[in-house]
């Protein structure tokens, strides 16, 4: 709906005050892209995110992998991404990675990336495509410092990333998103393998999101799925973005 848009798109000018320095390694880094992922908002009939989030404090790694869908596109507004991250329910920065498709040429087109959030994502340029299964981890190493990685087991390879950001850590997520609130068409997303701080997912009691008409199934050992049937956003709530967004 507009107003969670409006919210998000209110934190892009925090992005010089929130980010102190990042150091990127790995051959295939890309420069910073048009579209983001930001915080959600909590108790919200639909969310901007859906997938579980563990509430708390003190979160220091979440871990998880998850099978690309082959999505079908709807609309050149179709723009969503499933992803493993630190913050962002219940505060205004998010340490994130995951793999997004867009359909802004009418077919699908799947990129990796990570965000520190209010920051703009960050593009790897590594072949992604349906039925990759993609590992990501964030780990917090102290003193304001994010160990991003991303690895596609398919495709053979890892990218890693050191970032810094003066961040709460107050929630662990594994989610789908669309900052355009338009997702693309597919039958089921696999999460699994999902562990916090080194424990299951599960152990923390994590919230069950919908978003954008899909749901998700139970949470077992680490692994849920993500199908349709959850409340879906009418096509009048559906955002047309003209400038930079974040997730």
């Amino acid at each position: 709906m507009p107003n969670r848009i409006l919210l998000r798109l209110a934190g892009v000018g925090m992005a010089a005050a929130m980010t102190i320095a990042a150091l990127v390694t790995g051959p295939a880094a890309a420069v910073a892209g048009p579209a983001g992922y930001g915080p959600a908002t909590p108790h919200l009939t639909d969310n901007v995110w859906g997938g579980y989030v563990a509430q708390g404090s003190g979160f220091d790694s979440i871990s998880g992998s998850w099978v690309e869908p082959d999505a079908s596109c709807t609309s050149t507004q179709d723009l969503y991404a499933p992803w493993v991250g630190i913050d962002g329910y219940g505060s205004q920065t998010v340490e994130q990675t995951g793999v997004e498709t867009s359909c802004q040429n009418g077919y699908p087109a799947y990129r990796a990336w990570y965000e520190m959030y209010p920051a703009a994502p960050v593009y790897w340029n590594d072949p992604v495509g349906p039925g990759d299964t993609i590992t990501g981890s964030v780990t917090a190493t102290g003193g304001g410092g994010y160990q991003i990685t991303l690895t596609d087991r398919t495709a053979g390879w890892t990218e890693r990333t050191t970032q810094y950001l003066g961040a709460q850590d107050v929630s662990a997520e594994a989610v789908i998103e669309s900052p355009t609130g338009s997702y693309p068409s597919f039958a089921e997303l696999d999460f699994s393998g999902i562990t916090v701080d080194g424990q299951v997912f599960d152990a923390y009691q994590p919230t069950g999101l919908d978003s954008g008409g899909y749901s998700p199934g139970p949470l077992s050992n680490g692994a849920f799925s993500m199908t349709p049937g959850g409340w879906s956003w009418p096509s009048s709530a559906h955002h047309h973005v003209a400038g930079p967004v974040r997730y």
